[in-house]
């Protein structure tokens, strides 16, 4: 195989259009993407016609417009590309008015009340930033959504519109250092996916997983990442083979599919791609997703995406890394071989510590779903509270311009290995934290709180703007300087001195880290049902509007539309947790006792003393459990009865996370101590050894 004859076979992309367009319908199309010129009708048809001939080249016989709703997957709806013509026969057509516009059905979808159900209308329009591809005989084109009433409904318009915003402001800044040849300042983002492979066959014998994509029920094995022996460790043959046909399938959809490895936990694993725009990246990820589960498939695999799929093992994250960059390739977060000097990138630094510190609310709020609930905080994941690692060399070049002393530059540091077999070598100037949320890797910023489902469109929306606000601060102060380098020196300075609480490189696992995060006055909403009614605080109110992201209207439908799948979501995990309990559960325990009973009827027959036996200890000790069981089920029950009277989304959500996850966890708690007390064959369920380590 030679993978770059295969790589973007599959995409509409550059050397496609370059192929299949007329040059100046192609140079028209390219300005339409790299300077957001609008694209005339007549140019869109001479594309419509280009791509539908390209596409059936490939085989395609349907096109769909493909979009991110906010049920954080994709859509699509399929229309072919034939057209009667006399004698009952057909012609293949696509014309540029169905490649701009399609309009799918916008009341079912989640609206947070903007769509009425007898309000159905709905548009979708092409992205043209984002290359068509084709999937399972479609051509697959990228677009945005939107209302009749022109309310957005989807991920990717807010991204779109942040991203151009922060172009905007970082541009201002570049001017005021003299650069005049950058015209365009994209951000960059590269999402590491975690994920779990567990046997098909065995996936289909949980309920809970089916239904939900975790496990509500589920006794500790012998052995889970105890031995640290699954991390980077060898990749076994069946999951070999299914990562080599991932990588084939995201290669031919022009996905730079980078890394791929063995995770901590058993069965769990991670792909990690080169980074590209953040609205490319996004696509990609979304894609990479549903690739992943449809290769899973064909290898009697089943691919989970869920953050804490197992109890007691790691859960799986998406490591967001975040950067800025021009168009002329020059990455706006490097610091340079003397950062100290380089106060164009003190500058951009001041402003990412600043935003991410003014607006921890908002990053919070940007990872915040009922599967992430469970992985944050976990010595896995960082936690709730938001905080900024920079290392300790960049930190004392910021020490260096906070109290105006002399800083020093030290020199890379020798690895010296004293092995003569072994080359010495350079190490990098800071260690890395996997503890940290918001953490400086050389030339970017990992954001390591993302769960792996989640879909990274709203996460870089709020970095975006977020720094995109700083920043805009920063030129209106900054423009009107005399002395530029003096001006921005005290602005760096200042900003450090007024944000520096978020700044922390040590442990953020630590009991102490929390106390010392509380006295600096940090957020930490532990939950979602905490953090999710902030998103429509004034200040974020205020911050959306003035950059245009999002009207009040949209900011609050999706607060509503997110509190609302948070307590769908624990309904539905609470009504299979019952039905898990009185259909198999219960049946399973009282066979065995019953079993265990008989056992002790027969002995006693025999004339043997029957206190001492074993098995009328367990009989007593499961009874015990089984009648505390009953009532736990009883009294989960209750708490989802008790859900119908609570008034408002945000007080249904508090109510499901105090209410009906508390019952679950009790319940759930009985029910694996049981299961640990039942000979395997009376379990209705495969167990956490069977699942973890089956493939």
């Amino acid at each position: 195989m030679k993978v770059p004859e295969i790589f973007g076979s599959l995409v509409f992309n550059d050397a496609a259009m370059r192929e299949h367009l007329p040059k100046g319908t192609y140079k028209a199309l390219k300005k339409t993407i790299e300077e957001g010129k609008p694209l005339d009708l007549n140019v869109a048809n001479v594309v419509a016609h280009a791509m539908k001939e390209w596409a059936l080249e490939h085989g395609a016989t349907h096109y769909t417009h493909w979009f991110q709703p906010m049920t954080g997957i994709t859509a699509e709806k399929h229309d072919s590309f034939i057209s009667p013509t006399e004698g009952g026969c057909v012609i293949m057509e696509f014309s540029g008015k169905e490649l701009i516009k399609g309009e799918p059905d916008a009341s079912s979808f989640p609206s947070g009340g903007i769509r009425a159900t007898f309000e159905a209308r709905g548009y979708t329009a092409w992205d043209p930033t984002s290359y068509a591809f084709i999937k399972d005989g479609s051509l697959c084109i990228p677009t945005a959504f939107c209302s009749y009433t022109g309310e957005i409904l989807d991920k990717k318009t807010p991204l779109l519109r942040s991203m151009q915003v922060i172009s905007v402001q970082a541009l201002r800044i570049l001017r005021i250092f003299g650069d005049t040849t950058t015209t365009r300042v994209e951000t960059t983002v590269g999402p590491e996916q975690e994920y779990f492979l567990v046997d098909k066959e065995v996936f289909k014998k949980r309920k809970d997983l089916i239904y939900c994509g975790r496990t509500l029920f589920g006794a500790r094995p012998p052995k889970g990442q105890e031995l640290d022996d699954h991390y980077f460790g060898t990749i076994k043959p069946r999951v070999s083979a299914y990562m080599k046909e991932l990588d084939e399938a995201l290669w031919k959809y022009g996905i730079y599919a980078k890394t791929k490895h063995n995770e901590v936990a058993p069965a769990q694993h991670e792909l990690a791609p080169v980074f590209d725009s953040s609205n490319i990246a996004t696509d990609h990820n979304q894609l990479t997703m549903a690739t992943m589960k449809d290769i899973a498939d064909k290898h009697g695999l089943v691919c989970l995406l869920h953050e804490k799929p197992f109890a007691g093992v790691n859960g799986s994250g998406k490591h967001n890394n975040w950067s800025m960059s021009t168009n002329t390739g020059k990455n706006l977060l490097d610091p340079s071989k003397n950062p100290r000097e380089n106060i164009q990138f003190l500058v951009f630094l001041a402003a990412v510590i600043r935003a991410v510190d003014e607006h921890q609310d908002l990053l919070r709020i940007s990872v915040a779903s009922a599967g992430n609930d469970h992985r944050l905080g976990g010595n896995e994941a960082p936690p709730a509270i938001i905080s900024m690692y920079l290392g300790d060399d960049l930190s004392d070049v910021l020490r260096s311009v906070m109290y105006n002393e002399v800083y020093t530059k030290k020199d890379a540091p020798i690895m010296e290995t004293n092995a003569d077999v072994l080359p010495n070598f350079v190490k990098d100037t800071s260690d890395r934290n996997r503890t940290s949320p918001f953490a400086f890797t050389g030339n970017k910023f990992e954001f390591r709180m993302l769960g792996s489902a989640e879909n990274i469109a709203c996460t870089n929306t709020i970095i975006n703007t977020i720094v995109a606000d700083v920043l805009c601060d920063f030129a209106d102060e900054l423009e009107k300087a005399e002395d530029v380098p003096a001006a921005a020196e005290a602005l760096v300075r200042k900003t450090l001195l007024e944000h520096k609480r978020i700044i922390f490189n040590g442990d953020n696992y630590s009991e102490e880290w929390a106390i010392e995060a509380e006295r600096r006055g940090l957020l930490n909403y532990r939950s979602l049902p905490e953090a999710l009614p902030h998103y429509t605080d004034e200040k974020n109110v205020k911050l959306f509007g003035k950059h245009g992201i999002y009207t009040e209207v949209e900011l609050r439908s999706r607060t509503e539309i997110i509190l609302e799948n948070y307590a769908k979501i624990i309904n539905i995990e609470a009504l299979t947790a019952l039905d898990m309990s009185k259909k198999d559960i219960v049946p399973a325990v009282t066979s065995y006792i019953r079993e265990l009973a008989e056992t002790a009827s027969l002995v006693k027959s025999l004339n043997i003393d029957t206190v001492s036996l074993p098995e009328v200890e367990l009989v007593q000790k499961l009874s015990n459990l089984l009648a505390c069981f009953v009532k736990k089920i009883e009294t989960l029950e209750k708490a989802v009865m008790g859900a119908k009277e609570v008034e408002g989304v945000a007080e249904t959500a508090m109510y499901y996370r105090d209410h009906v996850l508390a019952a679950m966890q009790e319940m759930r708690a009985v029910a694996d101590e049981m299961e640990s007390n039942m000979a395997a064959k009376y379990w209705p369920y495969p167990s956490y050894g069977t699942m973890l380590f089956s493939v």
